[in-house]
Formats: C-alpha cells, sequence, structure tokens
C-alpha cells in the first residue's frame, strides 16, 4: 500500500519467521536500524515485535504507546484506551504525532492515500476489455470477503444485493472481488446472483478474476461505486474519490469511515440499538451475527442507488 507512496524514501519489510529464526531475524534488522542512525522512530503498532524493533533502533526519539511491559522502550509515551471510543483510528495513531507537536489531522487536509500503480492500471484495463467492459459501462465492485468472520456479511444477502444491482440497468457491470482465501465465496457468490438473472442481466456480472492489491487500488479508480465490509480493501477504496457504502458490524463508522473529504459520498451502514455492538471481535454473545445478519440487502442496494444517483448529479 505504502510503496508507490510520493513521501516514503525506503521501504523495509520485517520478514515472518518462527521461533529462534524469528529473534535473530529481528536483532539483524534492528543492527541495520540502529546503523541508519535514525532520528526517530514512531511505533504505530505497538506490539511486543515493533516495541522491540523501535528500541533497536537507538533512534534518540523513540514515540510509542503507553502499554504495561513495554512502554520502557519509548523516549515518549502517549496512553491508549483500552476501551472501544467512537473516535477514529486515524485520530487516535496521530495521537503519537502529536507527542511531537504535529497539528492534529483533517479528513479534508490530511486524507489517507494509495498512489495508483500505472503498471497495475494497465493490467486492469486490459482485463476489463477482456471482459467486454467498456470505458461507458457503470462498475459496480462488490468486495465480499473480509479477514475477521465477525466482519464478513452473509453471502446468501450478496447474493440477493448483486441481483438487484444488475438488474437495473443494460450499462452496469457488478464486479465481485474477495480475498485469495476467499475465491470460492465469490465465485458461489457470482454463481447465485447468475442463477436469479435472465440471460442479458447475468452477463451483467462478469468473472474477471483475482485482483492484487494495487490492482483493487487501479480497479476503483474506473469503478462508479464500491461495495463492502469493513476491512482492508474498503480503506485501499477509500484512497480513492469513489463512492462507498460500507457495511459495519462489530465496529463502528466513527472509528473505521473512509478518511477523506465530506464532498465524496459515502453511506455507513450499520444496525442501531444492539448493546453488544461494538464488541472485541473475540466471540459473539448472541451467537447469530445479528450486527450484519440484520443489515438487509434491500437497505444496501437502496444506498448504492442513492450514492449512484448523486455521482451522476
Amino acid at each position: 500500500m505504502v510503496e508507490t507512496s510520493p513521501y516514503v524514501d525506503e521501504l523495509i519489510v520485517a520478514p515472518r519467521r518462527r521461533g529462534l529464526a524469528q529473534l535473530a531475524g529481528d536483532l539483524a534488522l534492528g543492527r541495520r536500524l540502529r546503523a541508519a542512525r535514525f532520528d526517530v522512530a514512531i511505533d504505530f503498532h505497538g506490539g511486543p515485535r515493533s516495541s522491540l524493533l523501535a528500541w533497536l533502533s537507538g533512534a534518540p526519539v523513540r514515540v510509542g504507546y503507553e502499554v504495561t511491559g513495554r512502554a520502557w522502550m519509548y523516549t515518549h509515551r502517549v496512553a491508549r484506551p483500552r476501551a472501544l471510543r467512537a473516535r477514529h483510528s486515524v485520530e487516535n495513531q496521530w495521537d503519537l504525532l502529536a507527542a511531537l507537536d504535529i497539528p492534529p489531522p483533517t479528513p479534508a487536509g490530511d486524507p489517507v492515500e494509495m498512489r495508483v500503480d500505472p503498471r497495475a492500471a494497465a493490467a486492469v484495463d486490459a482485463r476489463l476489455s477482456a471482459a467486454g467492459i467498456d470505458p461507458g459501462d457503470q462498475v459496480v465492485v462488490v468486495h465480499v470477503s473480509a479477514g475477521n468472520p465477525f466482519r464478513r456479511w452473509p453471502q446468501a444477502h450478496f447474493v440477493a444485493l448483486v441481483r438487484t444491482l444488475a438488474g437495473a440497468g443494460p450499462r452496469r457491470r457488478i464486479l465481485i472481488t474477495s480475498g485469495p482465501s476467499e475465491r470460492e465465496a465469490a465465485e458461489a457468490v457470482r454463481a447465485g446472483a447468475r442463477a436469479g438473472l435472465d440471460a442479458a442481466a447475468g452477463r451483467r456480472v462478469p468473472d474477471c478474476g483475482e485482483f492484487t492489491i494495487a490492482e483493487l487500488r487501479a480497479l476503483v479508480d474506473r469503478a462508479a461505486l464500491y461495495v463492502g465490509g469493513d476491512s482492508g480493501p474498503l480503506h485501499v477504496a477509500s484512497t480513492s474519490r469513489v463512492p462507498i457504502v460500507g457495511l459495519y458490524g462489530p465496529t463502528l463508522p466513527a472509528r473505521s469511515a473512509p478518511w477523506r473529504g465530506a464532498d465524496i459520498p459515502v453511506a455507513s451502514i450499520g444496525v442501531a440499538g444492539l448493546a453488544c455492538r461494538p464488541c472485541d471481535q473475540r466471540r459473539c454473545d448472541p451467537g447469530d451475527f445479528r450486527c450484519l445478519a440484520r443489515i438487509t440487502p434491500d437497505e444496501v442496494a437502496d444506498a448504492a442507488e442513492r450514492l449512484l444517483s448523486a455521482k451522476m448529479g
């Protein structure tokens, strides 16, 4: 997500290993960081590994969260409340920058950014063209998966939504995307939607294969709308100007809605009045994932049409 950023001079990836190999790798990375003689290290993650690497960097200024057992590794410590506050995650993490006297952010002035990779954009254009999608078609991206089961809208709901959206116009094309581990879910949604449509409408739900993160970012620039749950791809989409319908179950839009200018249409849908929402996403106390299951396909389709009409207007 950051490798195309013009603000990044060097990207260092910390490899994942196991056991002693992980520790040895982290110590070697720590020596590399120390040799670079960084002035400031900011630990946005706050986990045991990232706090260790911040300390090993030897930077004279090390900023991190006030976490029991690890706070000593930082020179500047910032409180991190354990309660799930109705405050955006960008603002929560910006607290670390406030420790360096950096002014507070605004969505319009400091939007989340991810630059489009020209190679990914060319690949996406070629794949859409091969699928018979013309530049004048109205593309709707529907992302059907999430890395966390607590954030997955029911598959049957996605099927009903795609059928409704595909049946609304001859120039509309519904592209179903998913993560690599949920390719079968995307295929099932596509097949289920087509099964309830006539042949002409069924062709409006083409199979364009999987998209990498870079390709997804390029794809949403071609789209008229993005629909999906509160997961990584939604936040990739939020770095564009595409209107977004976000589905929020155990999480709150106040914490994780797209962080960008208010002039870009967004609809954040969740079930109000649930005492169990938000939750820590470790277990569903009611057992039926009602925070997502009670979001109806009609409700999402109505929001989608409203945003599409606003974009066209």
